[in-house]
């Protein structure tokens, strides 16, 4: 299923091209589009991972280069892909105070999980626990392919949006490169799309995420300390370089609030707590 969602995004992604190529450029701008679309397929597929992580300047967590985080993280994560018969996952650090975190990668067999420095410093083993659960989730379900490519896709509308704003009203020749209004459509509709998008495709993957950390933990107790004390630190200690093309990947909304929380690719906080905890009163939290 994963799969076709993923084929479905990248047809998406390429009719989005096509279209804001003809609407900046007419017929010419159709044939930009149509290149722009298999290089963003390629790269969206084999690298958006890597973008991701290289935006926010993460590093790789290794026994060389990072001994003491590595020795706070690496069992707990050695522990739940045993459980979840995953392989492990790279580990890395983003130097960022903002508490959060995130998974991305094409398969299970090239994941990343990043942490940030704020997450490590305000939780618990027994939280961090929780949170890497969740992220691993997201490898188990194979949704971390869906969110990179989602956030190509919202950072590929966004840059047509500005495009348009640009360009869109300094065409004359309509024939060869595209009308004004067609300019004007994109840079009015296009960042809409990406959230749209975002939200109708990511928003439930979070609730199975955290179903999951509820699972192989053998408790939701520490998942759910973990979010009130995400959500009173995102609050508190907003990540103010976070991309929105982006935000959806963490395991909480990175943004204070505003239209940013309008759009939120999350589910509130309060609910997911709110069925975590009705997952330990009807006990289907054990494995």
């Amino acid at each position: 299923m994963n799969s076709l969602k993923t084929v479905l995004l990248l047809g998406l992604l390429s009719g989005i091209l096509l279209f804001g190529g003809e609407a900046l450029g007419g017929a010419r701008g159709l044939e930009y589009g149509l290149m722009l679309a298999i290089g963003m397929n390629f790269f969206s597929y084999f690298f958006s991972d890597k973008i991701a992580l290289m935006s926010y300047s993460a590093q790789s967590v290794t026994p060389e280069e990072a001994p003491e985080i590595y020795g706070r993280l690496a069992p707990i994560v050695q522990r739940l892909t045993q459980k979840m018969g995953l392989p492990m996952p790279k580990l890395w650090l983003i130097p960022e105070d903002s508490p959060n975190a995130f998974a991305t990668g094409r398969n299970t067999q090239h994941a990343s999980v990043a942490v940030t420095e704020g997450i490590l410093r305000l939780m618990s083993d027994r939280e961090l626990e929780g949170v890497l659960a969740h992220e691993l989730g997201h490898v188990l379900h194979r949704d971390i392919l869906i969110s990179s490519v989602a956030a190509t896709i919202a950072s590929a509308i966004t840059f047509l949006s500005r495009m348009a704003f640009f360009f869109g009203g300094s065409r004359d020749d309509r024939e060869d490169r595209g009308s004004a209004a067609g300019g004007v459509l994109m840079m009015i509709l296009a960042p809409i799309a990406a959230m749209l998008i975002q939200m109708a495709i990511l928003r439930t993957r979070e609730f199975d995420a955290d179903a999951a950390s509820a699972k192989y933990i053998g408790s939701p107790d520490g998942l759910i300390s973990a979010l009130g004390k995400l959500e009173t630190g995102v609050q508190r200690v907003p990540m103010e370089d976070a991309s929105p093309a982006t935000a959806h990947m963490f395991i909480l909304n990175p943004f204070r609030g505003g239209l940013f929380r309008m759009f939120s690719t999350h589910p509130s906080t309060e609910e997911r707590i709110a069925r975590l905890q009705q997952m330990r009163h009807s006990g289907l939290v054990s494995l």
